[in-house]
């Protein structure tokens, strides 16, 4: 008896063990299965059929962690070879290829502690991805020469230059610098210096490659549509004959502490000072690391944080505020930053920011702010999961755990740590390591920046002439020398939404989705900038931005806290067409984020203190955007097509003197005139059925009055003069690039024959614009092209930033594109890239809930049938390329077009001049300034 009462209790305590141990319910279980090759090759398959499309992620375990001194910046530019070609894949075909074949995220990127490059492909195109994975990880050696060296340093460098004339752009830099000492891996930033990147020589390139890039220091990850006994056989045929290489020798780095405060300061072509404040914390899952993450998002995640509410609401000192942990493998670095509001001092912004990390060192913080953050998270991380490759999607994530906790199923302990984590503990963690005495401090300050003395280019590079590579001492397999045909393709079902209207005219769409259990929903109102008035511009928006500042039953604070207790997202906004209100949670928790969706809709109260907070937040953006060259050069290029007397004359944000202008009376009739059913669409996707969202729709929107919405009244969209705009930002490293004419409106019969001819001209990675300017020239980081099609005739804008010194031959590269795209018939291979390219990765379109919600909502903004996406595919293929020289002819009229250049104008005005025509000078608000 006494046997058979311990063996009892023997295997009761066992069930009890393994039940503690099993990850509670409301965590998703992933497939995965992980195994390693005889080359040491590790590979993680996730099976998920939902969709037919597969995430294709490769993670070498080599990032700046392993450089050398001197070296900075060099797994990024290696990084960047991969993508120039390999033994049986040609120069520049990478990308081709897999658009063609409709792949979508196709990219590669450097962390500090790892390399990844990925991509996502229709599942019958999964071979084709790892063939050239498996291609460059064996072969890229006989292929990498001085010629692709040379010209990938100019690419890196402007993306440098891109950083460097960016608003703040060399604040972190310095901070990484101020946090870790000259010698450690994480001092300076991933891209590394302008004398590094261009002192990288062909034999370290190709010593890097036979290091690092070998089968044993890599892992494979495939998630979504497969066949796992297939899958293996064709990692096997690609991956498994490549040769094992050299052990890579660990990394052994003592991080210092910080036993004082540091302070720099950094000039910078700004208009709001901002401050970084910083401290080295436990590394990537180590104890305190989870800790970190909830005091972060207590302290500055979102409105609901305690710094945004005293900084941003309360005290109106800062304009923005954040709060993060980012965490690597050799040390993290928690950071506050802060941007100040105009009248404000950083000094201002510190004294806050001390008096919030005082009362948390002291008070820690409540068990409801640990469970809102908590809660936050966990969204954000199963949203993350809807897609399956690109970065952050499964197979990412999948590697990410490997990578750092030698196991990619760990998706249940990573939610459970911080579930464990108690407001003591981040009490306790912020008086250890959020000490005044242990902090780097940074100001970033208007004033002159100083980046150092020019790193010439050699006009004469030493090394192996172009083509002439190294051996990688890989079997000679002859096969491997034909791209892989695609196999039989499983239909995609794109979505054709349910539907119906509630009795006062709503508009309700619904697409099921099956998988995580979450939802996401968006009330969509067919107007936006396009009503403002012309002497308001900016009115949609600001409109937008007070909905969720105050209802008849909540503060503006409240609806902030109500949202992120259950883990749920609350945006508001408008484009040109549209108004916005969109929320995304856990399928548990959606009626409650419905709830508070309804009400900002269709309670909003407009405070008048509320009005005057925002109005004076959007008067700093205006500020603020004075130093962005980018929204300079988008701005001023709007201006100067449409003039003043159209809505598209402006931007979204309105003007300094319209935000001024507005009245509370203003804001709440737009909303009242446009927020009305008939007027508007709830359209939602996710793990929902029919009965449960009309039961839902009905008892938070059946009681919204019924309404006649306000027309919105388009002007005369005639192209205005000159056609040569400067915008002088002495000093700029970079000039921001647009040539831009008015297109057509989304309702155009030309719709589908332009929208085919730009993937050709600037929509792909692979295509002209690109390829020439960034490829063949080395004059930018990336170019590309774009239609806006709007309800009325929005622009047809080429943008891109490129070395100073270049812009006026790339204006006349991207003239030359656009006469070629007119004179002559585009090849049959490009037609057929270019259908391929649309029509196959539309199922990508609809990958997450959100993604396919934002699509939806445009068949209502623009009456489109409900079929539309699954009727595309044979719109588009119907294209022709008589169509597309058409199109090209009527709307590519170079005469037509308006070049806006933001840069040095001492540097680049008379080379332009003489390029396009007599300048006309504007300031950074896109005024006209005296002759």
């Amino acid at each position: 008896m006494k046997k058979t009462a311990a063996l009892l209790a023997m295997v009761c305590s066992t069930v009890l063990a393994l039940a503690a141990q099993a990850p509670p319910s409301d965590i998703p279980k992933l497939d995965i299965e992980k195994y390693t090759l005889p080359n040491g090759l590790e590979v993680i398959l996730s099976e998920d059929r939902r969709l037919p499309i597969v995430g294709v992620d490769l993670w070498y375990h080599v990032g700046p962690a392993h450089e050398a001194t001197g070296r900075t910046g060099f797994a990024h530019l290696f990084e960047h070879m991969m993508f120039q070609g390999s033994r049986h894949v040609p120069g520049d075909s990478h990308f081709r290829l897999l658009e063609g074949a409709g792949g979508t995220g196709l990219n590669g990127t450097t962390d500090y502690d790892r390399t990844n490059y990925f991509e996502t492909v229709p599942s019958n195109q999964l071979e084709l991805a790892l063939w050239l994975e498996s291609d460059r990880m064996g072969y890229l050696l006989e292929v990498l020469d001085q010629a692709k060296l040379s010209n990938q340093q100019d690419v890196v460098r402007n993306e440098r230059r891109q950083r460097e004339n960016a608003p703040y752009g060399m604040l972190y830099e310095a901070m990484v610098k101020a946090l870790y000492p000259a010698g450690h891996p994480y001092h300076g930033v991933v891209i590394g210096s302008h004398a590094d990147i261009q002192a990288a020589r062909l034999e370290d390139v190709r010593q890097f490659f036979r290091q690092y890039y070998a089968p044993n220091n890599a892992t494979l990850a495939i998630a979504g549509d497969i066949d796992k006994p297939a899958t293996k056989k064709l990692v096997e045929k690609y991956f498994g004959s490549l040769r094992r290489g050299p052990a890579v020798p660990p990394v052994n780095v003592k991080t210092p502490p910080i036993t004082g405060e540091r302070r720099v300061v950094v000039q910078d072509r700004v208009e709001l000072p901002r401050v970084y404040i910083s401290w080295l914390t436990p590394a990537f899952f180590k104890d305190g690391d989870a800790d970190a993450d909830i005091a972060a998002g207590v302290l500055g995640d979102g409105r609901s944080s305690r710094l945004y509410k005293k900084l941003v609401y309360e005290k109106q000192i800062a304009q923005s505020v954040n709060a993060y942990q980012s965490s690597a493998m050799l040390s993290s670095a928690f950071t506050i930053d802060a941007t100040a509001r105009p009248g404000h001092t950083l000094q201002e912004l510190e004294t806050a920011i001390d008096e919030e990390l005082a009362a948390l060192r002291k008070e820690g913080p409540t068990q409801a702010e640990v469970e809102r953050v908590r809660n936050v998270i966990e969204t954000r991380t199963l949203s993350g999961l809807q897609r399956r490759g690109g970065f952050g999607g499964v197979a990412d994530q999948l590697n990410l755990y490997n990578h750092y906790v030698g196991t990619p199923d760990y998706l249940a302990q990573d939610i459970l740590r911080r579930r464990r984590v108690p407001p003591d503990s981040v009490r306790r963690f912020v008086e250890q390591y959020l000490q005044p005495t242990t902090r780097v401090i940074v100001h970033g300050v208007p004033g002159k920046q100083e980046l150092g003395p020019e790193v010439p280019k050699p006009q004469v590079q030493q090394g192996a002439p172009a083509g002439e590579g190294g051996d990688s001492g890989n079997p000679d397999e002859p096969w491997r020398a034909t791209a892989p045909k695609p196999a039989t393709a499983r239909t995609a079902q794109l979505p054709t939404p349910q539907s119906f209207q509630l009795a006062n005219g709503l508009t309700v769409l619904l697409s099921p989705q099956t998988g995580f259990p979450l939802v996401s929903a968006s009330l969509v109102v067919r107007n936006g900038g396009d009503a403002n008035p012309i002497d308001k511009p900016g009115l949609a928006s600001f409109s937008a931005a007070m909905l969720n500042q105050g209802t008849t039953t909540r503060t503006a604070t409240q609806i902030a806290e109500d949202i992120a207790q259950i883990g749920a997202s609350l945006t508001v906004g408008s484009t040109m067409d549209s108004s916005t209100i969109t929320t995304s949670s856990l399928a548990r928790n959606f009626p409650a984020a419905l709830n508070i969706l309804a009400d900002v809709a269709l309670r909003s109260t407009f405070p008048a203190e509320e009005v005057e907070r925002i109005r004076a937040a959007r008067l700093a953006d205006v500020v603020q955007q004075r130093s962005n060259p980018n929204s300079i050069a988008t701005n001023v290029t709007s201006a100067a097509l449409y003039g003043l007397e159209h809505p598209y004359g402006f931007a979204q944000l309105g003007t300094a003197d319209s935000i001024k202008r507005v009245t509370r009376d203003d804001l709440h009739g737009f909303w009242r005139s446009q927020f009305v059913p008939g007027n508007a669409a709830l359209v939602v996707a996710g793990s929902i059925t029919l009965p449960e969202l009309r039961k839902l729709a009905e008892s938070t929107f059946g009681s919204w009055p019924r309404g006649t919405a306000t027309p919105a009244k388009l002007g005369d969209s005639a192209l205005t003069q000159p056609r040569l705009v400067l915008v002088d930002r002495p000093g700029s490293p970079q000039t921001q690039l647009r040539v831009a004419t008015i297109g057509a409106p989304r309702s155009s019969p030309d719709y589908m024959p332009l929208r085919v001819m730009n993937t050709i001209l600037g929509g792909l990675f692979s295509s002209r614009i690109n390829l020439n300017l960034r490829e063949a020239k080395g004059y930018t980081y990336g170019a590309g092209s774009q239609f806006s099609f709007w309800r009325g005739a929005g622009p047809f804008t080429v943008g891109t930033g490129v070395r100073t010194d270049v812009t006026a031959p790339a204006v006349h590269e991207i003239i030359n594109e656009v006469k070629r795209m007119v004179a002559t018939n585009v090849t049959p291979e490009e037609l057929t890239l270019a259908k391929d390219a649309t029509t196959q990765s539309l199922p990508g379109q609809f990958e997450t809930n959100e993604f396919t919600a934002g699509a939806l909502s445009a068949i209502f903004v623009y009456g489109l049938p409900l079929n539309y996406y699954a009727t595309l595919p044979s719109q588009i293929n119907a294209v022709t390329a008589k169509d597309i020289q058409s199109v090209a002819a009527k709307y590519l009229v170079p005469e037509k077009m308006v070049v806006v250049a933001v840069g040095d104008n001492a540097r680049i005005r008379e080379p332009l001049e003489k390029e396009v025509a007599p300048a006309e000078l504007r300031n950074a608000d896109g005024q006209l300034l005296p002759k």
